[in-house]
């Protein structure tokens, strides 16, 4: 009997899309050749992966958990929202964020653990998925917020206690206004430069004088700034105080928006 090895479970269950305990079975009846066991479970109508690992996946579901001083989120990506909103893929969600909620602070890696419980959770539904992202952040003070429909959702962190609802006004700002970065440092460098290549094109195209230009340049930029700053950005609730304004002495040092689908943030 050929010795069924971890690397052989894994190329099956990669080319497959079946529960690892599945694919050690299939190899030892294929006695370790590959093929066979892939023929073998396509005969039953088990291997699904090879007809639809390449679909898109546009649509998912977020998970938030958090605790007195950190927040995780994760997002899982599925193809069709009627099965981002089925009982075993919420479950498989749920059990991918316990995963990841014992990793340490910083981006979520996806384990072998988290890699199979999506695979299982394929080859029941039957519709490609995989999980996207995730990170943990921590503070002090730890604020949440998951739309209704599961597709948007943020986790903020804070130096100090605030107000539970300024912090809750905080994290439904973020899923509104999706700030670029908490101060202007922040904000990538060649992301401004950009701005600034816009606003000399436009002044020029306006035929402004040069002494013009540049203040034009110089304002364009500092709102640029504010608009995408998330400490200067002006309140959703009360346009009249910008946030940093609205949190008094506190200042946020973490936070996540993710919205299904959108890797971009």
């Amino acid at each position: 009997m050929a010795d069924i090895t971890a690397s052989m479970v894994k190329e099956l269950r990669e080319a497959t899309g079946i529960g690892m305990g599945d694919c050690r079975k299939a190899l030892i009846e294929a006695d370790g050749d590959i093929q066979l066991a892939k023929d073998n479970l396509r005969a039953r109508g088990l291997a699904k992966a090879e007809k639809k690992a390449g679909r898109a996946t546009k649509e998912g579901r977020l998970a938030i958990n958090i605790t007195d001083t950190e927040a995780t989120i994760i997002e899982v990506l599925c193809e069709t929202d009627f099965c981002s909103r089925n009982e075993g893929f919420v479950k498989m969600v749920d059990n991918v964020l316990t995963m990841a909620v014992a990793q340490p602070v910083g981006e979520i890696q996806a384990t072998d653990e988290m890699t199979a419980a999506v695979q299982e959770a394929f080859a029941t539904i039957g519709e490609n998925m995989k999980f996207a992202r995730g990170v943990k952040i921590q503070g002090t003070c730890i604020g949440n917020y998951i739309h209704h429909n599961n597709k948007v959702a943020v986790i903020v962190a804070l130096d100090k206690e605030a107000p539970a609802d300024a912090v809750a006004g905080l994290c439904q700002h973020i899923t509104f206004s999706n700030p670029i970065g908490i101060i202007a440092e922040d904000i990538p460098a060649e992301l401004i430069e950009k701005e600034k290549e816009i606003a000399i094109q436009q002044a020029v195209e306006q035929g402004k004088p040069q002494e013009i230009a540049e203040k034009m340049v110089v304002g364009k930029i500092r709102k640029f700034v504010a608009d995408n700053a998330l400490m200067e950005q002006k309140f959703i609730r009360d346009e009249s105080q910008t946030i940093k304004q609205m949190l008094g002495g506190a200042t946020v040092t973490a936070f996540a928006r993710y919205a299904v689908g959108d890797t971009s943030e």
